[in-house]
């Protein structure tokens, strides 16, 4: 549980706001994946969807869910912070658009990026979800909140607010580059990254691997090998 007064939590956002000057350039948005396509994702699951990608697009899985069950599927809105430096995360909530995952780089720092006060803040403005390759705190509040987040790891260690970092540049989170946008799907198998130019050409795949997939099973259950319906079976 977070021990940080209400002082200082509105501190930190006070100085957050004044980061955020016209000055400040940004890409232009990207029109949005439809919700049905998102769904879609979320339920073929990420892998079938790595899979039938042929992509290399699983995210280190050092990067997992902070509690059983989390899943988030969505677009990107990404985030460069300097390691151990939360300042561009307070300044990414204040330019999400709903249904967006938060996908930070924050360098593998195992420190406290994340923690309930930000949860309750993403969840006002419809996030998600958090991807972030660096540690978040206060599992159990995000738990119970039921707040998705995929870290590298917890940490109670604190963090400064003194770098703006980047908003909506491309990062690497995992081994993996993300770009605004792309569309990001995680469970309990792992997460993986789709870039938006093929969102639709690999739903068509994972489409089509798990209506094969559909018909193996049938054939397994009446009664065939796998060596035989994949051609493993080695002649004498």
């Amino acid at each position: 549980m977070s021990s940080r007064s209400p002082r200082k939590v509105s501190d930190e956002f006070a100085l957050a706001a004044k980061c955020l000057t016209p000055a400040r350039t940004r890409r232009p948005r990207l029109p949005r994946i439809e919700a049905a396509v998102i769904d879609a994702f979320r339920a073929l699951g990420a892998a079938t969807v790595h899979e039938a990608s042929k992509l290399d697009n699983a995210v280190d899985p050092a990067i997992h869910p902070i509690w059983d069950g989390a899943t988030l599927c969505g677009p990107a809105f990404t985030v460069r912070c300097a390691p151990g430096d939360n300042l561009p995360v307070h300044l990414a909530l204040a330019e999400v658009s709903p249904g967006d995952v938060l996908v930070v780089d924050g360098g593998g720092f195992i420190g406290g990026y994340w923690g309930k006060i930000l949860t309750v803040a993403a969840q006002t403005r419809g996030l998600a979800g958090l991807v972030i390759d660096g540690g978040v705190r206060d599992v159990r509040d995000l738990r119970e909140l039921g707040f998705p987040v995929f870290a590298r790891g917890t940490g109670i260690r604190g963090t400064i607010k003194r770098d703006p970092g980047a908003l909506r540049e491309p990062v690497a989170v995992g081994g993996v580059r993300i770009e605004p946008g792309d569309l990001v799907l995680g469970d309990a198998d792992g997460l993986v990254s789709v870039p938006r130019s093929k969102v639709s050409e690999v739903l068509a795949a994972a489409r089509a691997r798990e209506e094969r997939e559909r018909g193996v099973i049938e054939r397994l259950r009446a009664g065939e090998l796998t060596v035989d319906i994949y051609g493993f079976r080695r002649t004498p």
